[in-house]
């Protein structure tokens, strides 16, 4: 049985390294440099695989843009040595009620059509938006998305555009933090809280403080 076990070892260990490139140990230790990635022993070998899985994806669909098969390029960054099961479990935080919360309803301006729309708006261009911001290993993407509306009326009133405070939700509102939370619970701690920091004054830490 022991004999058994330590062939099955081997042959897990050969079709591992069978999967691993050896062309790519240069970009393999400069992806870990640059990302600061540490791993344990049993841990290193299977990141490998994932990311040269990511790797072969981002270029097969990076050839297919330059045919005019896609409008965007990908990238590497600091995600591609995760499965997208695992990237989505840390990340997507944003829960979906199965409840109708009642609001107002919105009304459009006097003159308004749908013909009158333009086809496309790219808030940036506009002002509206600050720059990208990082949520890393927390998944509180549904305090950036209250956040960055918020950002965005801001602006619309103001003329003045500041990038406000994502932590300030997630240490203060008690139904949501990094395992997910509600978006219209935040616009509703916003309202009640009667404004929210900015993130110069309150910065982002990536977990729940309180």
């Amino acid at each position: 049985m022991f004999r058994l076990f330590i062939l099955v070892a081997i042959g897990v260990a050969a079709l591992a390294s069978s999967l691993i490139t050896p062309e790519l140990d240069n970009q393999w230790e400069e992806f870990k440099l640059t990302y600061k990635k540490t791993y344990s022993p049993s841990e290193h070998q299977q990141r490998r695989i994932i990311w040269e899985s990511n790797l072969r994806y981002i270029r097969k669909h990076n050839i297919d843009a330059e045919k005019g098969l896609h409008t965007y390029i990908l990238g590497e960054n600091e995600y591609s040595d995760m499965t997208n099961k695992e990237f989505v479990s840390v990340m997507n935080g944003f829960r979906m009620r199965n409840s109708r919360r009642d609001g107002n309803t919105f009304l459009a301006p006097d003159g308004v059509t749908v013909n009158s729309l333009p086809s496309t708006v790219d808030w940036r261009t506009k002002g509206y938006v600050t720059k990208v911001k990082n949520q890393k290993a927390c998944g509180s993407c549904w305090a950036f998305s209250a956040v960055g509306s918020v950002e965005g009326q801001w602006f619309k009133k103001t003329q003045t555009l500041v990038s406000l405070s994502e932590q300030n939700i997630l240490d203060c509102l008690s139904q949501g933090n990094c395992l997910g939370g509600w978006i219209d619970d935040a616009f509703q701690y916003i309202k009640n809280n009667s404004g929210i920091d900015s993130e110069e004054s309150y910065p982002y830490r990536d977990h729940v403080r309180f």
